[in-house]
């Protein structure tokens, strides 16, 4: 029968030496013999009992639970529970990935992280924040909004129209540029363009730009925050252009 020594078992499994005789301090990986000296040696048995409890480890299971039922769990149970805790740490990967995103598309907007309002983003409840949307919009609006609006934890690129419209509008404040100006009404006509592709040839777009104009029920639905002049600038932008295609009607 084949016995392997704490350091051959360590580098075989790639658990340290430090893990393997703690597990046999509290008696729950116990060697099948020790040599003369003392020496801890471990059979082919012993090391599938060890594969056994680094599973149930990475299923987040204590090594109390591990000692009342590993003598009565079966492998495929076992793999059935790391199963549930890689769902998990995927869940948390995306959860991590989108907050990721976040963060790059708000330093793009800003040009660094605004501490103070990004907080609040992350802390908002869920539930809250439901509520909200559900005060103003209807279930088929809401569905219409989710799947078109651009949002943060987007991929960079998905929102970049939005994020490179909202620059040039600082731009035009920064250099005292006014709504009606020539940039002003290009700004107004690429955000009508951009407004189409995102809600199509419905009122949904006048509803949520009176929601996102007000400061409290932007925070309340949990949007990033947009400088007020910056609304104040596209408000009065667009109001000039739905006005010249009036009059040249």
């Amino acid at each position: 029968m084949v016995q392997y020594s704490t350091g051959e078992v360590s580098k075989k499994l790639n658990i340290s030496v430090r893990t393997i005789r703690y597990y046999d301090q509290i008696g729950l990986l116990v060697p099948s013999s020790k040599n003369e000296s003392g020496k801890r040696l471990y059979s082919d048995d012993d090391l599938l009992m060890l594969e056994k409890i680094t599973l149930l480890k990475s299923a987040s299971l204590s090594l109390e639970d591990i000692r009342k039922i590993i003598g009565r769990i079966s492998i495929e149970r076992i793999l059935e529970l790391h199963k549930e805790r890689l769902k998990a740490d995927i869940r948390q990967m995306e959860k991590s990935f989108k907050h990721t995103n976040t963060l790059l598309n708000i330093i793009k907007l800003e040009g660094e992280l605004r501490w103070d309002e990004l907080m609040p983003l992350f802390q908002k409840t869920k539930t809250s924040s439901e509520d909200m949307w559900n005060s103003v919009f209807t279930e088929e609006e809401k569905e219409l909004l989710t799947s078109s609006l651009p949002k943060l934890e987007d991929e960079p690129g998905n929102i970049r129209s939005w994020i490179n419209i909202i620059k040039r509008i600082e731009l035009c404040i920064a250099e005292g540029k006014s709504p009606n100006s020539l940039e002003g009404i290009l700004i107004a006509e690429d955000m009508e363009n951009l407004t189409k592709l995102t809600f199509g040839d419905n009122d949904l777009a006048e509803k949520f730009w009176e929601v996102r104009k007000s400061e409290s029920e932007s925070a309340k639905m949990g949007l990033y925050p947009i400088r007020q002049d910056v609304l104040l600038f596209v408000e009065e932008a667009m109001s000039l252009l739905k006005g010249n295609v009036s009059n040249k009607r």
